[in-house]
């Protein structure tokens, strides 16, 4: 089988919110941006001379809405199968992400008043239920998704042959992607030291570059510098009483 190769498709902007294409044997689409954004994706497929309906699977990385929203309808427009991990199945059948949001900082304090985040999409019921570490060569591409969970419960990133990790919202770029190239947490997340213990398990398999939902892809050093200091500042809050997390409740807690 060919090396897989990783291809961006911007969602909003350039590099704010971005989707990705596989191509391997048989092409496999990860993540569907937000609602209305299925046609786009579908063009863009096709831009790179991919007939989306060869697509042979669409993997969500996790169930918030700029992930999930246009899942059903980018189904509809390609055909192809849905995996999403067992743990996001609430947001995935209701259309709604779990609320309320988790601030990492300002930027998602900010974004958490917006209304956009608060919609409900349109439902799907995923086609491939992921429990674990799940090999793609049925699928056509030489990659596995890998439970990353931490940023949501569910939350999964797929590796390459090649070693690229293309990470959901395991880390972003600086400012909701804004700041390329520096690594930092995406708005929210529902279990920090979670998803940095998550992000460091990725890290020690060395991959060659943390293709990201938000902003252009990062250097495994640079995102390990940093994860390494936002160790010790997570440390510092939860000592301090002051590390929101969602129970299993749904709560934060």
């Amino acid at each position: 089988m060919s090396r897989t190769k990783v291809v961006p498709l911007p969602v909003t902007g350039r590099h704010h919110i971005n989707a990705y294409l596989l191509l391997g044997r048989r092409p496999v689409i990860v993540d569907a941006g937000t609602p209305g954004s299925g046609r786009r994706i579908h063009e863009q497929v096709a831009g790179h001379g991919v007939d989306p309906a060869d697509v042979s699977l669409i993997v969500l990385t996790h169930g918030h809405i700029d992930h999930f929203g246009s899942a059903a309808e980018l189904h509809r427009l390609t055909g192809a199968p849905v995996a999403g991990h067992v743990a996001d199945l609430g947001p995935y059948r209701s259309g709604r992400a779990r609320e309320p949001y988790l601030p990492t900082g300002p930027m998602g304090r900010l974004m958490a008043r917006h209304k956009n985040l608060h919609l409900r999409v349109e439902p799907l019921e995923p086609d491939v239920l992921v429990t674990g570490e799940t090999d793609l060569e049925d699928f056509g591409v030489s990659a596995r998704i890998m439970p990353t969970p931490g940023h949501t419960a569910g939350s999964v990133s797929v590796l390459t042959d090649r070693g690229d990790l293309v990470a959901g919202d395991l880390i972003a770029n600086s400012f909701f992607g804004l700041v390329r190239g520096r690594p930092a947490n995406p708005p929210f997340h529902d279990d920090p030291l979670g998803n940095l213990a998550s992000l460091r398990e990725m890290l020690a398999l060395n991959p060659t570059r943390l293709h990201v939902g938000h902003g252009t892809p990062l250097e495994p050093d640079r995102v390990r510098r940093w994860a390494d200091r936002e160790h010790g500042r997570l440390s510092r809050r939860e000592a301090a009483g002051r590390l929101p997390v969602r129970g299993e409740s749904g709560a934060p807690r």
